[in-house]
């Protein structure tokens, strides 16, 4: 790879290498995910918060395969799909 590398977070759960960056956002503690212009982390990002755990997703399978659930906040639609498949489960 050339020029600037960027670690996402794949399937796995581990990080890997990537030329290309995230489209996605997540939090390693909580296990949420959402886009990279979320109010709810941008807000907690200038508290001062979440960038120490803060990782990043190529794209919302790989998120959901690495146990993530989408934020209800950014992304209100994924996740109401995603209560409900819980719900059945």
């Amino acid at each position: 790879m050339t020029g600037r590398v960027y670690r996402l977070r794949g399937p796995d759960g581990r990080d890997h290498p990537s030329s290309q960056p995230g489209t996605l956002a997540g939090h390693a503690r909580t296990g949420i995910y959402g886009r990279l212009d979320c109010p709810a982390a941008l807000a907690a990002i200038a508290r001062g918060g979440y960038v120490r755990h803060r990782v990043f997703f190529a794209d919302e399978p790989a998120a959901r395969a690495a146990g993530f659930r989408p934020c209800a906040r950014c992304l209100p639609t994924e996740y109401a799909t995603w209560r409900r498949q819980r719900a059945v489960a």
